[in-house]
């Protein structure tokens, strides 16, 4: 299977990340330790390593796949909020407020991400998207090409990424319960967070027997649906998907201090997220590292960030479970930017 993907043309980052943000969910609710996301591979690679039960582009997509078979329940509007779980870190709420400050008229019309990770052979592998104030986004692997891809209005962009973002902004400045809920159910997912205990039972139930087939069809013998998890387990599930799709507002509006802002808010309110200060390249940082605990024992994930501004610097794996790679680490820049002057090229 490797000889046969490993030259197909890969998924963009967004696809990627949005697969990685339910990936949680779909982890925990069948707990299948073979469904564990693998970073997409890109064609400069040599090699396309991937999931155990797929590799590359294909295991990728197969992911997906049941991934949404997992969390495509819709669920009904909510009778009460998510408790708030208790701040982890009073740090990033004060961080939030310093940040939140500098809110206000923003310069440029939309912003640009430029995400580096180290290729096998040891040179950086940068990627260009431009994340437009309108809502669209624009991605390309070269600098030179992303002009062309805004001149010729090729929009990436789905409702997951306005949804996520859209949370992330009310969590700024708004009651975090309700802010949780919203970044929570910023995608469908299994869990039935708000909802009573009888509507919640009722979607993930749904969400398992939509699951079982997928499964068969994948080649998984005789799978059984999964109970819903309780207590520490449930509340670890919910938080992970709080951090995937808290993680994804923050690397579509990093350049906006209300997203950036209300991440860190979201972020505070997950217990088995930890802080820790450093300094990396003479500038201090702050290290979140979301525990394994989060993401069904697979993976501790760690986001560093700039500890006076908020914005992303670098992400990276861990640590994994028996058997599992770590991804390469990825560093990020955001800046402020015209989409008129990334269309001329003038950047």
């Amino acid at each position: 299977m490797v000889k046969q993907v490993k030259d197909v043309s890969p998924l963009r980052p967004e696809a990627y990340e949005r697969a990685r943000a339910t990936l949680g969910t779909a982890m925990v609710a069948s707990e299948m330790p073979d469904l564990v996301a693998a970073p997409a591979r890109r064609k400069r690679f040599t090699r396309t390593p991937g999931f155990r039960v797929g590799v590359g582009v294909v295991g990728v997509a197969a992911a997906v796949a049941v991934v949404v078979s997992v969390t495509s329940v819709t669920s009904a509007p909510p009778a009460e909020p998510t408790a708030q779980a208790p701040a982890a870190e009073s740090r990033l709420v004060t961080l939030a407020a310093d940040v939140k400050v500098t809110a206000g008229s923003l310069p440029g019309d939309a912003s640009l991400v430029i995400s580096s990770k180290i290729a096998p052979d040891g040179k950086p592998y940068p990627i260009y998207t431009l994340y437009t104030d309108a809502g669209k986004i624009f991605f390309a692997q070269e600098r030179s090409a992303l002009s062309g891809a805004v001149v010729r209005g090729e929009d990436l962009a789905v409702s997951y990424d306005s949804s996520v973002v859209a949370a992330a902004r009310f969590a700024a400045s708004s009651d975090l319960d309700k802010a949780r809920l919203q970044m929570i159910n910023a995608a469908p997912n299994a869990w039935g967070v708000g909802l009573s205990s009888a509507e919640a039972q009722k979607v993930w139930d749904k969400a398992q027997a939509e699951l079982i087939p997928r499964l068969k069809e994948k080649g998984i013998k005789d799978p059984q649906p999964r109970p819903r998890p309780t207590g520490k387990d449930l509340e670890d599930g919910i938080n992970g998907v709080l951090w995937s799709n808290s993680f994804r507002a923050l690397a579509v509006g990093a350049a906006n201090p209300e997203v950036r802002a209300g991440v860190l808010r979201l972020l505070s309110t997950i217990p088995d997220v930890k802080v820790d200060k450093a300094i990396v390249n003479g500038q201090p940082v702050l290290n979140l590292t979301a525990g394994s605990a989060l993401f069904a024992g697979h993976y501790e994930y760690v986001l560093t960030i700039n500890a006076q501004t908020g914005l992303p610097l670098r992400f990276e794996t861990s640590k994994t479970a028996p058997g599992e790679k770590p991804s390469p680490p990825q560093t990020y820049e955001s800046s402020r930017v015209k989409v008129a002057d990334i269309a001329a090229g003038k950047f």
